[in-house]
C-alpha cells in the first residue's frame, strides 16, 4: 500500500515533463496508477470484506519518537480506497477529452491531480491519527491548487482561497482532538484506539474537536458554503474532489469512530441535526439555481449532509446504510458532474435556460444522465434506491436503536423532507440539461466517443449495483458488524416488502416530482420566506468576518507596532521582568546563593562590571565598542576558570569577529553618540535596563537552585565516545547528539548573512558594479605584483609591514583553522571554530589591503561557499538515510595506513566541513557588504563627520 501511494507521487512529478510531451493524451497514461492501485486493492478487498484479517503496513518514520506510517486495510478503507481509485482513473482518463489541444496550465494540473489522487489514498488508508492528518492536510493543500487551476480569474483566487481557510481551520481544529485522543487512549494508532476506546470528559471533547474537521472538510452547516463556490475549478475537479473523493473525507472519518465514540455525549445530536438542517439547506439551494453545475453542488451539500447523519447516527443499521450511500454516491454524483463537463465543451453554456431537446441529439449521454438521476433520487433499480431504502429503514427504528426517543421520529422527518427536495431537484436537473424548452437549439461539437466512457462506467456501476444487492450485502456488512445489533438485520435489496421504509420511498419521489411541477409558485415561496425571516448568506458572513479580523489586525498593528524600535524592545523587556519576575518573587526564599570558586573568578567579573558601566558611559562610539568586547573576552575567560576551553575558543573568536564587524560599520558613523543632555527618556532607559539586568541574574541563581537531578550533560560522555567516536564533548553534542538543531542554525545563518548582503548592496545600488570592479580588478590582479593592497588603499593610509605581515600569517591561520576543524571530535575546536579562524584570517587581508586584497585571498562569491556549506551539510544527514540508517547518523572507521598507523574516521566530519564552509561564507558575506560595500559606497560619498547623529 505505501509503494500504491508513493507511486502516485512518482507519477505525479513525472506529469509536467509527460504533458509537455504528448499533451492531454498524458491523462491516459497517468489514469493507468490508480488504475493499478484498483486492480491490486480489489482482491485484497475482496477478502477484507469477506471476513478476512485486515491488510496492514508499518513504515518507521521518526524512530526516536516512536512514529510510524501505518496502514490498515479494514472493511470501510476497502470500500473508500476502491472508490479513491476507481473513480479516480475514470476522472484522469475523462481529462484526456475534457481539456483542449495545448492547453497552457494542463502541465501543473496533471501532476496536482495525480498527487491529490495519491494522497487521498493516503488519507482512507491510514492507520494513524498523524498520518491521517498529514494526508488531510495534504487533500487541503491540493485542492487549493486544483481550484485555484486559473488564477488569472478572480473566481477562481476566491473559491479557492474560501476552500483553504475554511478547511484548514477545520483540520487544526482536529488535529487537537488528535491531540488529546492520543494523550487518553496512550496510542495513536487508528485501530489500536478503536479496539480499546478510552473514555472521560476529554475523549469528549477530543470527539468533538475532531467533528469540527470532518463537518469543514465535508461541507455542512456552517462551512457548506465554501463547496459550491469550489464549483470554479474545472469538472474533473468537481466529479473527484466534489462528489467521490475530498469531500467524502470528513464523512468517512464520521464512519470510521462512529462505531466506537457514537454514545460520547453530543456525537448525535451535532451529526444528525447539523446533518439534516445541511440536507435541507442544501435541497432548497439546489431548486433555485440554473448552472446545472452549481445545481449539483448544492444537491451534493444536501447529500453530504445526509451522509453525514447517517454515518453518523452510530447504529448497525445506520452504519450499514451510511456506507452503502457513501458508494452509490460517489458513483451517481461524479457520474452526473462528468455529464455536465460533456455539455459544457460540446453545448459551450452550463445554463439550463438555453438547453433544449439534447436527449435526442446526445442519447448516449441522456441515458448515463438517465441512471445516475434516478439512482440520486432513489428510484429502483439503481443502487441510490437500496442504500435510501436502507437508511430510511435506519432512520425508522432509530430511537430504538440509539435510545434517543423523539431524536429519532424528528430525524426520521427530515430525512424525508430532504428526499423530497433530492427528488425535485433532480428531476430539474435532468429536464433543464436534457428537455425540450422554447429557446434556440444551441450548436453542439461533435463529441468524441472516449469523452463518454467515464461517465457510462459510472452509470452501468451504478445499475448494476443495484441488482447486486445480495452479493453487496455481506461486504457493506463486513464494516457494520463493528456495532451491536439493532432492531432488523440490514440488507441491500430492491424488494423489502411492504415496509415503512418503502411507503417514505414512494411519499418522496410523488411530493418531489409534485414539488418539481410546481417550482415557481415553491421559488415564490422560498423567496418571500427569505426576505421575512431575513436569513443571512453563509458565504455573506464568512467574508464579514473575514473583513472584522482584518480591520481588528489593522487597528490593532497601528496602535501597537509605531516602527520605533525603541519602544519594541522595551515592551519586550518589560514583559520579560515582570511576567516572570513575579514568579520569582514568591520562590525567592528557594533561592541558595554560593560564593566565588576563588579570587580570580571576582577580578575577572569586576573587571567585566566596569567595562560594562563604562560602555553604558562612553561617549565615543568606537570605544563603546572595545569596551563591550572587554566583556565578552572577560566572559570567554571565566570559562577558561571554569574549566570550558571549547566555549572560550568560541566566545573569543566569536567577540573578534563580531568586534571588527562593529568597527566595519563604524566608519560610516558619526565617532561620538549623542551629547544632547539626559532626559527622563533616557533615565527610564537606564532604569529599565538595569532591572533587566537584575532580574536575568535574579533568573540564573533561581534556575541554579532549582535544579533536582544530575545535569543530562553528564550522561554525554558514555555516547559521546561510543556513538560520536570521540572525545570532545562539546562538538560532539553539537554535530552528534544536536546535529538537527545545529542543522537548522545553518539554514538560519544563510538566510541572515544573505539578507544582510541583500540590505547593503540594494541600499547602495553597487551589487551590479561591485561585482564588476571586482572581476576588473582581478584582471589587474594577475599581472601586479604579490601586494593588492595599493588598489584599494591610498597611499598615505598604507602600511607594508602590514601588508606584509597579513600574508604571512594568512596561510599559518588557514592551516590553525583546517586543523581546528578537524580535530574538534578529541580536542576543543570544531568546525564553527575553525570557520571563524578562517575568517578572521579573511578580515586581516581586507584590513590591510582593502577589497582587491580580500578578492585575491577569496575568488569565490560568498553565496557559492554558503550554499556548499548547506550543501554538505545535507548529504551529512541524507546519505545515512538513503543507506537504510537515521539521518545524520555517523559512521566510524578505523583505517590501517601503512608507517603512521590506524586512522580514525568518523562520518560527522562531513558535517563539520558543512559547517566550517557556512562560518566561511557568511564572514565572506559580511566583508563584502559592511565591508567592501560600504567602501564602494563611500569612493563616491564623502565620510559624515560631527558629533551628532
Amino acid at each position: 500500500m505505501i509503494g500504491l501511494i508513493a507511486l502516485h507521487f512518482l507519477a505525479a512529478a513525472l506529469a509536467p515533463a509527460l504533458t509537455r510531451w504528448i499533451d492531454r493524451r498524458a491523462f491516459i497514461v497517468l489514469a493507468v496508477v490508480p488504475a493499478l492501485s484498483f486492480v491490486w486493492l480489489l482482491p485484497r478487498a475482496a477478502s477484507v470484506t469477506a471476513g478476512g484479517e485486515p491488510v496492514t503496513e508499518r513504515l518507521s518514520w521518526i524512530s526516536a519518537i516512536d512514529m510510524h506510517i501505518d496502514l490498515a486495510l479494514t472493511p470501510l478503507t476497502a470500500v473508500m480506497a476502491l472508490v479513491v481509485t476507481g473513480v479516480g482513473a475514470l476522472v484522469v482518463l475523462y481529462c484526456a477529452w475534457y481539456f483542449r489541444e495545448g492547453d497552457p496550465e494542463i502541465w501543473r494540473f496533471s501532476g496536482v491531480l495525480t498527487a491529490f489522487a495519491g494522497s487521498m489514498l493516503g488519507l482512507v488508508l491510514a492507520d494513524n491519527l498523524y498520518v491521517l492528518f498529514v494526508f488531510w492536510e495534504l487533500t487541503t493543500i491540493l485542492s487549493f491548487l486544483l481550484i485555484g487551476h486559473n488564477p488569472e480569474r478572480k473566481a477562481n483566487r476566491r473559491a479557492a482561497m474560501n476552500a483553504l481557510l475554511v478547511t484548514t481551520f477545520g483540520g487544526l481544529v482536529m488535529l487537537g482532538g488528535f491531540f488529546v485522543l492520543d494523550a487518553q487512549a496512550g496510542t495513536a494508532r487508528i485501530s489500536e484506539i478503536l479496539a480499546d476506546p478510552p473514555s472521560g470528559t476529554a475523549v469528549t471533547v477530543s470527539m468533538l474537536l475532531i467533528l469540527v474537521g470532518a463537518v469543514s472538510k465535508s461541507a455542512l452547516v456552517p462551512f457548506h458554503f465554501w463547496l459550491p463556490g469550489a464549483m470554479a475549478a474545472p469538472t474533473p475537479v468537481s466529479a473527484y474532489l466534489h462528489a467521490a473523493a475530498m469531500v467524502k473525507a470528513g464523512v468517512f472519518l464520521i464512519a470510521l469512530l462512529a462505531p466506537v465514540f457514537a454514545d460520547v455525549p453530543g456525537w448525535r445530536p451535532s451529526l444528525i441535526g447539523l446533518g439534516i438542517l445541511t440536507m435541507l439547506i442544501g435541497g432548497l439551494r439546489a431548486l433555485r439555481q440554473h448552472d446545472l453545475k452549481l445545481l449539483l453542488a448544492y444537491g451534493t451539500v444536501s447529500q453530504l449532509g445526509f451522509l453525514a447523519a447517517v454515518a453518523g447516527a452510530g447504529t448497525r443499521s445506520a452504519a450499514f446504510a451510511g456506507l452503502a450511500l457513501i458508494l452509490g454516491h460517489a458513483l451517481f454524483k461524479s457520474t452526473l458532474f462528468l455529464v455536465v463537463g460533456v455539455i459544457d465543451r460540446t453545448a459551450g453554456t452550463r445554463d439550463l435556460r438555453e438547453l433544449t431537446g439534447l436527449h435526442r441529439r446526445l442519447p448516449l449521454l441522456f441515458l448515463a444522465a438517465l441512471l445516475a438521476s434516478l439512482s440520486m433520487a432513489g428510484v429502483p433499480p439503481l443502487l441510490g434506491f437500496t442504500a435510501k431504502e436502507a437508511a430510511l429503514a435506519a432512520f425508522v427504528d432509530l430511537g430504538d436503536d440509539a435510545g434517543i426517543g423523539a431524536w429519532g421520529t424528528a430525524a426520521l422527518v427530515g430525512i424525508t423532507l430532504g428526499s423530497v427536495l433530492t427528488v425535485a431537484y433532480t428531476a430539474r436537473f435532468l429536464w433543464g440539461a436534457f428537455g425540450v424548452r422554447d429557446v434556440a437549439p444551441p450548436e453542439l461539437r461533435p463529441v468524441p466517443v472516449g469523452f463518454l466512457v467515464s461517465p457510462a462506467v459510472l452509470a452501468t456501476l451504478g445499475l448494476a449495483g443495484g441488482f447486486a444487492g445480495p452479493g453487496l450485502t455481506p461486504r457493506v456488512a463486513a464494516y457494520a458488524d463493528q456495532v451491536a445489533e439493532g432492531a432488523h438485520e440490514p440488507v441491500l435489496t430492491l424488494w423489502h416488502g411492504l415496509t415503512p421504509a418503502l411507503g417514505l420511498s414512494v411519499l418522496a419521489i410523488v411530493a418531489g416530482v409534485g414539488l418539481w411541477i410546481r417550482r415557481k409558485q415553491v421559488a415564490r415561496v422560498q423567496e418571500a420566506v427569505a426576505q421575512r425571516l431575513h436569513l443571512p448568506d453563509a458565504e455573506l458572513v464568512y467574508h464579514d468576518i473575514l473583513r472584522g479580523v482584518d480591520r481588528f489586525a489593522v487597528e490593532l498593528t497601528a496602535r501597537t507596532q509605531r516602527g520605533s524600535l525603541p519602544v519594541y524592545v522595551a515592551i519586550m523587556l518589560i514583559v520579560m521582568v515582570v511576567v516572570p519576575g513575579a514568579a520569582l518573587v514568591g520562590a525567592w526564599s528557594d533561592i541558595a546563593v554560593r560564593g566565588p570558586d576563588s579570587w580570580l573568578q571576582v577580578a575577572v567579573a569586576a573587571l567585566v562590571v566596569v567595562a560594562a558601566v563604562m560602555t553604558v558611559r562612553s561617549r565615543r562610539r568606537l570605544r563603546a565598542v572595545l569596551l563591550l568586547g572587554v566583556t565578552g573576552y572577560g566572559t570567554a575567560l571565566l570559562f577558561v576558570i571554569h574549566g570550558a576551553p571549547d566555549l572560550a575558543l568560541t566566545q573569543t573568536l566569536v567577540e573578534t569577529f563580531a568586534v571588527v564587524t562593529f568597527v566595519l560599520v563604524l566608519r560610516r558613523l558619526p565617532p561620538f553618540f549623542s551629547d544632547r543632555p539626559f532626559t527622563t527618556a533616557r533615565y527610564l532607559r537606564i532604569a529599565l535596563g538595569a532591572a533587566v539586568g537584575v532580574a536575568v541574574g535574579a533568573y540564573a541563581l533561581l534556575a541554579a537552585s532549582a535544579r533536582t537531578a544530575d545535569p543530562i550533560g553528564q550522561r554525554f560522555a558514555g555516547p559521546a565516545y561510543d556513538f560520536g567516536g570521540g572525545e570532545n564533548i562539546v562538538n560532539i553534542t553539537l554535530v552528534d547528539i544536536r546535529v538537527w538543531d545545529t542543522f537548522g542554525e545553518l539554514a538560519v545563518i544563510v538566510v541572515a548573512a544573505t539578507g544582510v548582503a541583500s540590505l547593503i548592496f540594494l541600499l547602495t545600488d553597487r551589487a551590479t558594479s561591485h561585482r564588476d570592479a571586482r572581476r576588473d580588478r582581478r584582471e589587474v590582479v594577475s599581472t601586479e605584483a604579490w601586494m593588492q593592497g595599493g588598489l584599494d588603499v591610498p597611499d598615505q593610509r598604507r602600511s607594508v609591514v602590514l601588508e606584509i605581515v597579513a600574508r604571512a600569517v594568512f596561510p599559518v591561520m588557514m592551516v590553525f583553522s583546517v586543523y581546528l576543524m578537524f580535530v574538534g571530535h578529541y580536542e576543543p575546536g570544531g568546525g564553527f571554530a575553525g570557520g571563524l579562524i578562517a575568517g578572521l584570517a579573511l578580515m586581516v587581508r581586507y584590513l590591510a589591503g582593502g577589497r582587491s586584497e580580500l578578492d585575491a585571498a577569496a575568488p569565490v562569491d560568498a553565496g557559492t561557499v554558503l550554499g556548499g556549506g548547506l550543501a554538505v551539510a545535507s548529504l551529512a544527514g541524507i546519505l545515512p538515510a538513503l543507506l537504510g540508517y537515521n539521518a545524520f547518523q555517523s559512521g566510524i572507521f578505523d583505517i590501517p595506513v601503512p608507517l603512521l598507523g590506524e586512522l580514525h574516521v568518523v562520518t560527522s566530519i562531513f558535517f563539520d566541513i558543512g559547517v566550517y564552509l557556512v562560518v566561511v561564507g557568511l564572514a565572506l558575506d559580511v566583508l563584502r557588504s559592511l565591508g567592501g560595500g560600504i567602501d564602494a559606497d563611500g569612493d563616491e560619498e564623502p565620510m559624515v563627520q560631527g558629533a551628532n547623529a
